[in-house]
């Protein structure tokens, strides 16, 4: 598989990820906004949750994963940049979304403050 077929491949698993993700966090937010829960109230019922420690893990790296295919591809289309350095700067961007993502999850899960 060549590098841009590999590309598109792994944006389009990650959406599906993100899709399913994105209905489940949407619906619960919902759901609990119109429990009356605060922000703080449902932190403090997801604190060392492993469930939805692992359930925010897989869409933190889902979209650390997404991000960045199209993040090169806007630098390609928009910004007319190719190369190995536009390649490198959007790995960057996923990578440190992927560990501010995995921080938060990380202390929400009780490894401490974010």
């Amino acid at each position: 598989m060549n590098g841009s077929l590999n590309a598109w491949w792994w944006q389009r698993v990650s959406a599906m990820v993100l899709t399913l993700c994105v209905a489940v966090h949407l619906a619960t937010m919902i759901w609990v906004v119109h429990g009356g829960l605060r922000a703080l109230d449902v932190i403090a019922r997801l604190h060392g949750n492993l469930a939805w420690g692992a359930f925010y893990a897989v869409f933190v790296i889902a979209a650390a994963v997404h991000v960045p295919v199209g993040l090169r591809r806007i630098a390609d289309e928009w910004l007319n940049w190719r190369g190995v350095w536009a390649s490198r700067v959007s790995m960057l961007i996923g990578v440190a979304l992927a560990l501010a993502g995995l921080r938060a999850v990380y202390a929400l899960i009780g490894g401490g403050a974010a």
